[in-house]
Formats: C-alpha cells, sequence, structure tokens
C-alpha cells in the first residue's frame, strides 16, 4: 500500500472534519467531492452554495457542509472572540468584525472552537495569508517552541529512505534557522515522520561536509543543531552533519560516517535553511517525477496546513488526509 493509501485508511479509522475556505476554486470544488466520495473526512466549504457548485459545476458537493461566514450563527461569537485575544495588540470590535468575514480567519476560529478539526488553504492565498490566522488564533501547540513545514515526499522505485518515503523539513516555512531552532524542527519532524508513517525516524541533519569533512559557520550551526536534539531527544536516532548521500545511500554512509547510526539509512532529512529545503524537495519532485505532500504544518496547537498555489485538487485531497490524521492526535 502507497503512503497516501495508507493515510487515507488512517483517516477512515477516526473521520475528521476539515475546512476548505477557498471555495471559488474549481480545484478545490473538486477536491472537495473527492474527498467525500473517499470518505477521508467531513468536509465544510465557506461561501455561498450556489458560487460554489458553479466554480465547479460537474463535482457533486451537495454533502458538504457550507457556511457563509457574514450569515454564519457563529459570526458574532467569533468576532467577540478574536477581539477578546488580540485587544492587547490593539484590535478593536470594528477591526474584528471586518476580520472574521475572512474565509481564512473564520475558518481557523472553527478550528479554535472545535467546531471543525482542522483546516486546508493556501491553492490561492500565499503561505504568509494561511498561517497567519493560525499562529494569531491557535499558537503553538504545548512544548512546542516554534511552527515549521515539512513536505512528505513519494519516490518511485526507490530503495533508500523508508522505500522512497522521505520527510523533507524545512522546506516551506523558517528562512535561516539557528542552531536551536534548528534541532526544534528536527525533533518535531521525528514525530511527524513516526505518526504519519508509523515508521521509526531515521535523522538526518544535512550539510555540505561530513563529519568535519568541512569548517565554517554553516557548518558550525548543523554541528550545533545535532548536539542540541541529541540533547533535548537523546532517544531519537540522529546524526549529523551529513552529505546528503552520505546519510542515504549506504555504501557512501559506511564510507564517509562508518560510526554513524543514521548514514546510508535516513528517512528524515532536515535542511540547514529553507532555500536548501525548498530546492532539494522542487528537484526531486521534477526531476525523480516524485510525489511532494506539503508544505504540512507542525507545531501548531491544531492542524492547519498550507498548499502550493500549482497544486491540483488530488494534491488537495492528500493534505486533506493528511490534515485529517494529525487531528487524530491533537
Amino acid at each position: 500500500m502507497g503512503f497516501i493509501d495508507s493515510i487515507i485508511e488512517k483517516a477512515r479509522s477516526d473521520r475528521k472534519k476539515i475546512v476548505l475556505p477557498e471555495s471559488y476554486d474549481p480545484r478545490v470544488v473538486e477536491a472537495a467531492a473527492k474527498i467525500m466520495q473517499k470518505d477521508i473526512a467531513d468536509v465544510v466549504l465557506l461561501g455561498d452554495r450556489a458560487k460554489i457548485q458553479a466554480a465547479a459545476p460537474s463535482w457533486d458537493v451537495s454533502g458538504a457542509t457550507v457556511i457563509d461566514p457574514a450569515a454564519s450563527e457563529y459570526y458574532e461569537s467569533f468576532i467577540e472572540a478574536f477581539y477578546e485575544m488580540r485587544k492587547a495588540k490593539g484590535m478593536t470590535l470594528e477591526k474584528a468584525r471586518e476580520t472574521m468575514l475572512d474565509p481564512l480567519f473564520f475558518g481557523v476560529m472553527m478550528v479554535k472552537k472545535n467546531l471543525a478539526d482542522g483546516m486546508v488553504a493556501g491553492a490561492i492565498n500565499s503561505t504568509s495569508n494561511t498561517l497567519r490566522p493560525a499562529l494569531q488564533i491557535l499558537k503553538t501547540a504545548p512544548g512546542t517552541k516554534l511552527v515549521s513545514a515539512f513536505f512528505m515526499m513519494i519516490v518511485p522505485e526507490c530503495d533508500f529512505g523508508a522505500n522512497g518515503t522521505f520527510l523533507f523539513a524545512d522546506s516551506g516555512l523558517m528562512e535561516d534557522p539557528n542552531a536551536d531552532q534548528l534541532s526544534e524542527i528536527a525533533i518535531s519532524s521525528a514525530k511527524s515522520f513516526r505518526q504519519l508513517t508509523g515508521i521509526e525516524p531515521n535523522v538526518a541533519m544535512l550539510s555540505y561536509s561530513s563529519y568535519g569533512s568541512a569548517k565554517s559557520h554553516l557548518t558550525e550551526k548543523v554541528i550545533e543543531a545535532t548536539r542540541l536534539a541529541k540533547e533535548k531527544a537523546p532517544e531519537l536516532n540522529l546524526d549529523g552533519e551529513l552529505q546528503l548521500d552520505a546519510a542515504i545511500v549506504p555504501e557512501v554512509g559506511q564510507s564517509k560516517a562508518p560510526d554513524s547510526s543514521v548514514a546510508g539509512k535516513a528517512n528524515v532529512l532536515v535542511f540547514p535553511d529553507l532555500n536548501a529545503g525548498n530546492i532539494g524537495y522542487k528537484l526531486v519532485q521534477r526531476l525523480a517525477k516524485a510525489e511532494a505532500y506539503g508544505p504540512v504544518t507542525q507545531g501548531i496547537a491544531r492542524p492547519v496546513n498550507d498548499l502550493s498555489r500549482g497544486c491540483s485538487a488530488d494534491d488537495i485531497v492528500g493534505v486533506a488526509a493528511i490534515t485529517a490524521v494529525q487531528a487524530q492526535e491533537v
């Protein structure tokens, strides 16, 4: 069974309710129909039902819950709740009223109030616009210092990683994490990989150097991040600094880092910065024809996930299934 098929099975085992706020995009309407057809989750669409259906007339979304924020029974209570959350930062009731008309903010407030279990957006919104409501309303999960993002990469005909399944982090959010932040990304990523795959994570802290083969402030950051991650989570199988080939190719790992418990078998790849992580996932996606699901967020108190604006309807279905599985452990 493939990765996304196993995720869909997990989602079906404990059905959750997922908000799709960008309901006038045809891809989102198609995805909503497929999510319901496959029994992955219950779907909430935000907007006017006639306009939603008109966006993709051939896809049946009659089974979805449709809520128009302005006409919703929740609108006034959401305004008051958001005002109370943000008044210390200058929020006014008038501004809160305007903000709660934004489907992204309204959708996240539904998650906050347990009226939904998660939200997926980003088909027509930037990452910053998608995640801002989550960070303002939901904030970080207990015991988590920061929010980061990862991609699940499913590489066809690949013996590396977990039979071609990898987690790449951070490939979507944190631009230039310091050593402490990088260690937190590694620990969160290991937890996410285990949660989504059921496989034990082997975490590689990536660099252009393996075990001191080069020295600079760039390698020192990864070395320090590795030390901190091992100190914070000694139970993890985590090592670095490792070059990519040393991390995933057994023969190279044996040659470059023979004493490493991770070298040659890494399935969680932690990149030193967003340049490397984003370029890396896109290279694998395009050249190896890999499936790329994400950016999936980790560290938010309740699951809210971003999409690439170039996503397909099937990509949205996959991320919605991942979001539902994340919601099972909240």
